[in-house]
């Protein structure tokens, strides 16, 4: 296993290799906090730029959570607007969704980037992410001479959690927050209100295991079109599906009249079943 000071060189020599200043596709989450702090020791606040695409698939408080790093590391922060919905092949909600929605998110970011004088944007993608066949968003970026210094330094998501915690980042044990479109099933048109409802939905939860005194780390709620799935971690489904409250909870989200399901988190569950 390599030592923190070995990452943190492999990483740091990456960064330098970019050649200058360079945006950074900013979700707040693990990976992209890491490549945004790494090009601020490398080359100054003053030479990275934090960009957040902004949409209704953004889960509620992220972008707050998001903000307060770029504000302790003296960055830039911009805000852009994001407009996947308008695209059919995002609405379809097939396997190949997250090309579409990475597109329309770099092809916001690059210009705005250039704009402010930065010709090259980097993304948070880990050697992790590209080994995963479900990673279609991936594509996009390769298509779009997109910088991925953290699959360049050969660093996965348990390196990325090792340096940022050796960094002292506050996203190093943040867990994995992917896009709300990420809980509808495949095949299952992708709207506005199942994104909106799905975000109330894993608020409310969030908020009855917090009253009942159960520390959840990860947490979905999947809209499944005729039910709804809620995953937690596996040691807290017997107490959450127990929970009287839980059905109110999620009818009062939006998933009225909906039969519901408790089972354990998986990463990417709807990649490979429904």
């Amino acid at each position: 296993m390599p030592s923190d000071d070995l990452l943190e060189q492999r990483l740091v020599d990456r960064v330098r290799a970019l050649g200058g200043p360079f945006a950074v596709a900013y979700s707040g989450g693990a990976d992209s906090a890491l490549v945004l702090a790494a090009g601020v020791r490398v080359l100054g606040p003053e030479q990275v730029l934090a960009v957040t695409a902004v949409s209704e698939s953004l889960a509620d408080g992220e972008l707050s959570a998001a903000r307060r790093l770029t504000d302790e590391l003296g960055v830039t922060h911009l805000v852009p607007r994001t407009n996947e919905l308008t695209n059919p092949g995002y609405r379809a909600n097939g396997p190949d969704r997250c090309y579409f929605c990475k597109s329309e998110v770099l092809d916001t970011i690059a210009p705005l980037a250039h704009e402010h004088g930065f010709d090259l944007v980097a993304t948070g993608t880990n050697a992790d992410d590209a080994a995963d066949p479900y990673r279609p968003g991936i594509r996009a970026g390769r298509e779009r001479g997109i910088r991925t210094p953290l699959l360049d330094a050969g660093l996965t998501k348990a390196d990325v959690r090792r340096l940022s915690r050796h960094w002292s980042l506050p996203t190093w044990n943040k867990p994995a927050t992917p896009c709300l479109a990420s809980r509808v099933r495949h095949g299952i048109e992708v709207t506005p209100h199942r994104l909106a409802r799905v975000d109330r939905a894993e608020a409310a939860v969030r908020a009855l295991l917090a009253e009942a005194g159960l520390k959840v780390t990860d947490l979905r709620v999947r809209d499944l079109g005729d039910r709804a799935r809620v995953e937690v971690d596996a040691a807290l489904v017997p107490r959450t599906a127990a929970l009287p409250a839980l059905a109110e909870a999620l009818a009062g989200a939006g998933f009225t009249g909906l039969p519901h399901l408790v089972e354990p988190f998986r990463s990417g569950r709807l990649s490979s079943d429904a």
